[in-house]
């Protein structure tokens, strides 16, 4: 692979490589979903400036961290096609940052959105204290 010559050249590699996850990885194009029905959920609710950058920050980091994840079993598997217990455990490993990050993704969600869904319910009389 050639070094791009320009800086535009560069960003067709990177549209290519962000292609290339929307294409074949179901839990990138599941994680992009999740990510827009939150991020509308949000506008929604009508979630603060600061909450939607906050849920912004969030979806991006599930998306970057996919990616990375992609690439780094993409590396793997270039290096050897023979079963390894240091590629399984790059690729448990890599596999596991990006469940952890989902996992404080969806806290902090809960964090943001629940105190915007107790307020809706209880102005339409759903939710009595």
């Amino acid at each position: 692979m050639k070094k791009a010559e320009s800086f535009w050249e560069s960003f067709g590699y990177a549209r290519e490589g962000l292609k290339h996850c929307i294409r074949s990885e179901r839990n990138f194009r599941i994680h992009m979903v999740m990510g827009v029905i939150a991020f509308t959920l949000g506008v929604v609710l009508q979630l603060t400036r600061a909450e939607l950058a906050i849920l912004l920050l969030l979806i991006g980091l599930v998306l970057i961290a996919e990616m990375l994840n992609t690439a780094l079993e993409n590396l793997v598997d270039l290096c050897t096609e023979d079963y390894h217990p240091l590629a399984k455990v790059v690729k448990d490993v890599a596999a596991g940052a990006v469940l952890l990050l989902c996992i404080v993704a969806v806290l902090i969600g809960i964090i943001i959105f629940v105190p915007h869904i107790f307020d809706l319910l209880i102005q339409h009389g759903l939710l009595v204290f």
